[in-house]
């Protein structure tokens, strides 16, 4: 589905490492935690968050998302899309520069969401992300719909639904690929070290 194969990266780039999961599942703590710590290393890093709400299209998506307005499925599913490729530009030069990139949810999320709607494919939904850079590696943070019910302010948001989120993550499960490591978060969140580990697994792998 995306572009750049997992251990192809150039020496002197930095990586693209994409936290993906259910919603509420944690993945925005893990990405600002993973953030912290790579500051601290002094290593150049990126957070990115999908989508991104602050630009014209996240508006859209957003009002969305909030249920402020209705948008055709099909259409939605294209803003979606339309709202990650706007950044690659400012991701590729990221990346050349030598700076690591967490990205909270990509395309896989996009997928998984759309196809969890009726009438909707896997594939169709995939071809809209065709070349986009493929990250180095996808953490996916496994929690069940039901217990992630259970947290904060689940249901305020238009996809927040149990029902909805057993079909995503369903789909989750289908596009899980070689570069992907899953964790459970059903006991609390990932032990710092965890990822450190995973991190420098990653650095070298993508650096060979």
């Amino acid at each position: 589905m995306l572009a750049r194969k997992f251990g192809t990266r150039m020496a002197g780039r930095g990586a693209l490492i994409v936290f993906e999961g259910c919603d509420h599942s944690g993945k925005t703590t893990q990405c600002r935690r993973l953030v912290e710590w790579l500051q601290q290393e002094q290593i150049p890093v990126e957070p990115f968050r999908f989508p991104d709400r602050t630009t014209a299209i996240g508006q859209m998506i957003n009002g969305y998302l909030s249920n402020k307005q209705d948008i055709e499925d099909h259409a939605v599913h294209l803003l979606f899309s339309a709202n990650r490729w706007e950044l690659v530009p400012k991701m590729r030069t990221l990346l050349e520069s030598g700076t690591t990139l967490i990205v909270d949810r990509y395309a896989y999320s996009g997928v998984s969401f759309t196809a969890a709607k009726e009438g909707f494919t896997i594939d169709w939904c995939k071809n809209p992300d065709r070349g986009l850079p493929r990250p180095d590696l996808v953490l996916y943070l496994n929690l069940t719909p039901e217990a992630a019910a259970m947290r904060g302010t689940f249901g305020k948001e238009r996809y927040e639904q149990t029902d909805m989120q057993l079909r995503v993550a369903k789909n989750f499960q289908l596009l899980k690929e070689s570069y992907w490591q899953v964790s459970d978060v059903a006991h609390g969140p990932l032990v710092n070290q965890s990822w450190h580990k995973t991190y420098q697994g990653c650095d070298q792998g993508c650096s060979g």
